[in-house]
């Protein structure tokens, strides 16, 4: 028990020390080289000479190149990633600090080759080719840009995408009606990296979807008028929706995707490379740059709010003070983050005041239901005796009810957006892209917040909702599938928190399921380890190998269920207890996934938030 102790007293102070001035946590928010190379590309594309950031950007690529010359997104991917190895060699390449006879980018380009080339690279990689003059835009987008005009009452409308969707197609939809392409004199000839002579993306456009894509085409062209109206309607209707959520960090809703896309989508619509919007964007942009291992990366998206919200809670949980400076600095923090503005979400949640959190220091109008449970927990402990803390919370908790959807769980973003026809998109990992359906992780964790953290009764509707959508929803092995993390014990985790805080029975058929789960599926050094294969596979595929953030989800799972620490949770604290101060391939291997198979999360905060977590949650439990 005195390891215990130790390990929980280093954790607080390590993250006590990392906390930075103004309340906030800002550890990096890593996905792999993908932004690096989008950033090297956009920035000798509009012709900015920012020598310094395109070098440490082109250093940080390289130091990622494996042996056969390829990219990975993950340790355990196979060979390399196609799409990724492309994105890096004509970053590289553009750079100009990197030529083509050089032996790595010979080897990069025998493997992209090898794997499909240019062709068999994602939708994202192919319009960012297409917009740099790199490939022939298709004769028509999957989408028409007629979609913004759609009604809400359609069944198939541009609202019944998810924000996420929504953000990253609006701009897509103006680039492909444009068949806009920005070539400069440095721009380099990807044209051998092509398989067919065509040069043409197949976007894999079944004759199914043309038809039904003609048949909604014509239904408002008879709906409303002349087809050259409608069209220019459309994509004025884009536009509008860009600008219009523009981020005060001149950025597109706080993600670097849809930023970059926007970039080019005003471009092709007139706009000057000087233009102050473009010109803010790209400052957004640079904003977002992190400084990992001496070198550059450029983040998604910043993870403060996230970071800040999950690291206090648990630093109170583990028994620091409410009253403590570093507890009141980050709520400082967080509660000048909560949102005052209304967003997208109202179009599905009439009637709702704002009240949520995002996921990002600068989001004001996309809040989501992790950060605002999460910033709620952080807040939890202070809001008696202070009126700004409770209308805070009496804000965020009112948010937080009027999101769960009718099927009884939690979305992310926007509540009853799930839609059959997404389904049919005949677009690769659309379902990723374009959908925000209840999710285990979303709707275990909200309820464990909701039974824990306040005083709603224990019949309260929302909670026998939530939970039979999480009993019909669990896995015939006994896992869930979490939508946010890798994968199955993440869902897992939630899942059992949540059930066991509404007070189910820990011999419940469900519990034992779950609790089996994860008992059969524990390493020999009493660790867990799960692979990103997980998530494109769509079943649990173990890494072979155990994290430490694996290993703390599982155990806080087992903890919340057992009565005694059985020997699978002490083998299991035996491994956090000697990993506290590991380094290796593990620590670094992504815990957080956003798009299955292109885009996956390291949060470097991980492996002390859980940990200290599932220590502190031992400790409290069997302490005595």
């Amino acid at each position: 028990m005195t390891n215990t102790i130790h390990g929980i007293h280093r954790l607080i102070n390590k993250l006590k020390n990392e906390q930075s001035h103004d309340g906030s946590w800002k550890y990096p928010f890593e996905t792999g080289i993908s932004t690096d190379a989008y950033m090297i590309i956009l920035l000798r594309t509009l012709e900015i000479h920012d020598e310094k950031l395109i070098w440490g950007l082109v250093s940080r690529i390289l130091s990622k190149q494996n042996q056969n010359g390829a990219w990975k997104l993950f340790y355990d991917e196979r060979d390399g990633n196609a799409t990724a190895t492309l994105e890096a060699y004509y970053a590289l390449l553009y750079s100009g600090y990197v030529q083509k006879e050089d032996p790595r980018m010979i080897a990069a380009k025998q493997f992209i080759l090898e794997n499909g080339g240019m062709e068999n690279v994602n939708l994202f990689t192919q319009i960012m080719l297409s917009s740099t003059g790199q490939y022939e835009w298709p004769s028509s987008f999957p989408i028409p840009v007629e979609v913004m005009l759609l009604p809400l009452s359609f069944p198939f409308n541009f609202y019944q995408f998810s924000v996420y969707g929504r953000v990253n197609l609006a701009p897509i939809l103006i680039l492909a009606e444009n068949k806009f392409s920005l070539i400069t004199k440095n721009s380099p000839d990807l044209s051998d990296l092509r398989l067919s002579r065509a040069g043409i993306p197949n976007w894999g456009i079944q004759e199914e979807w043309r038809s039904l894509l003609s048949s909604i085409k014509e239904g408002i062209e008879e709906l409303l008028g002349l087809p050259e109206q409608l069209h220019s309607m459309a994509m004025d209707r884009a536009k509008k929706y860009m600008l219009e959520r523009i981020e005060p960090d001149g950025t597109f809703y706080s993600y670097f995707s849809s930023t970059f896309l926007m970039i080019f989508a005003l471009l092709s619509l007139g706009y000057s490379k000087n233009d102050p919007i473009i010109k803010n964007a790209v400052n957004g942009l640079k904003s977002l740059q992190t400084d990992i291992d001496g070198l550059p990366h450029m983040q998604y998206a910043d993870a403060s709010v996230w970071n800040t919200s999950l690291i206090n809670s648990t630093l109170q949980m583990a028994g620091v003070s409410p009253e403590d400076p570093v507890v009141h600095k980050a709520n400082t923090y967080l509660l000048k983050r909560q949102h005052d503005q209304i967003g997208d979400w109202v179009i599905h949640n009439p009637g709702t005041l704002p009240g949520g959190w995002g996921f990002s220091d600068v989001n004001t109008v996309n809040p989501d239901v992790d950060d605002t449970t999460a910033s709620l927990r952080s807040i939890a402990r202070s809001v008696k005796g202070s009126t700004g803390y409770q209308q805070a919370w009496d804000r965020g908790i009112s948010w937080l009810l009027s999101m769960q959807n009718d099927d009884g769980g939690w979305p992310s973003f926007e509540r009853n957006t799930e839609n059959p026809w997404l389904d049919f998109l005949p677009i690769e990992k659309g379902e990723y892209i374009f959908g925000d359906p209840t999710s285990a992780d979303l709707t275990g964790r909200t309820l464990e917040f909701l039974r824990n953290y306040t005083d709603l009764p224990k019949d309260h509707p929302a909670f026998k909702k939530a939970i039979n959508w999480l009993l019909k929803n669990q896995e015939h092995n006994g896992s869930w599938y979490g939508r946010w993390g890798v994968c199955y014990i993440y869902g897992t985790w939630a899942s059992l928190t949540g059930l066991m805080a509404s007070g189910l029975s820990a011999n419940h058929p469900s519990v034992r399921k779950g609790t089996g789960f994860l008992k059969s599926t524990q390493n020999r050094d009493g660790g867990w380890g799960e692979s990103c294969l997980s998530d494109s596979q769509k079943s649990y595929v173990p890494l072979n190998a155990s994290t430490i953030t694996d290993t703390s989800w599982a155990v806080d799972a087992l903890i919340a269920v057992e009565e005694k620490p059985t020997p699978a949770i002490q083998k299991g604290i035996h491994y956090l207890l000697n990993s506290i101060d590991k380094e290796d391939w593990t620590t670094a291997y992504p815990k957080g996934q956003a798009m299955a198979g292109s885009f996956y999360i390291h949060y470097h905060s991980y492996q002390y938030i859980f940990p200290l977590m599932a220590l502190s949650h031992y400790h409290r439990k069997f302490g005595q």
